[in-house]
């Protein structure tokens, strides 16, 4: 009796193995379980366009929203690349944007207002070390208030901790 439970149960989990070595990934994962908005971007340059410009500068430029991980204003590289378009952009235009720092719903409302401040800022940061002009670029934390996404869950979460470059 005692193999034949032991046979099932192994049974069980070479069948487990089989279904989570196979499935497929659907979405790019940040290694947390978590989908990562910034999935999808690739580094390398898909050649030049009709106007002179590269189809990944031109999908870079079109990036205007930046995602971090829980509890962070630290940068990640996918969002560098397209800052340095941005920064390119702005030193050659002139133009003024908005820059919104939010955050999920976890932590007090005075927390996530002073995260959406630091995330924010972090872009601002970078943005001034690549060139712009700091009276180029305002800075407005939303913490929680304006979520992207409704839901309490990392999907929505991960969708909510984001800083918006608004012109």
């Amino acid at each position: 009796m005692q193999f034949t439970t032991f046979g099932k149960f192994a049974a069980l989990m070479v069948a487990f193995g089989l279904v989570v070595g196979c499935s497929s990934k659907g979405a790019q994962s940040t290694g947390t379980g978590a989908v990562d908005p910034n999935a999808g971007y690739s580094s390398s340059a898909s050649g030049a366009g009709t106007s002179g410009v590269s189809s990944e500068e031109a999908a870079l430029r079109a990036i205007t929203t930046f995602y971090f991980e829980f509890d962070s204003s630290e940068l990640k590289p996918e969002a560098m690349r397209a800052l340095d378009v941005h920064a390119r952009d702005l030193k050659s235009s002139g133009q003024r944007v908005v820059l919104e720092g939010h955050t999920d719903e976890r932590g007090t409302r005075e927390y996530n207002m002073a995260l959406g401040e630091r995330r924010a800022a972090s872009v601002q940061r970078y943005l001034v070390l690549q060139g712009v002009s700091a009276s180029q670029l305002e800075l407005v934390s939303y913490g929680e208030e304006r979520p992207a996404a409704m839901g309490s869950n990392e999907e929505a979460w991960a969708q909510n901790r984001r800083v918006e470059l608004r012109k």
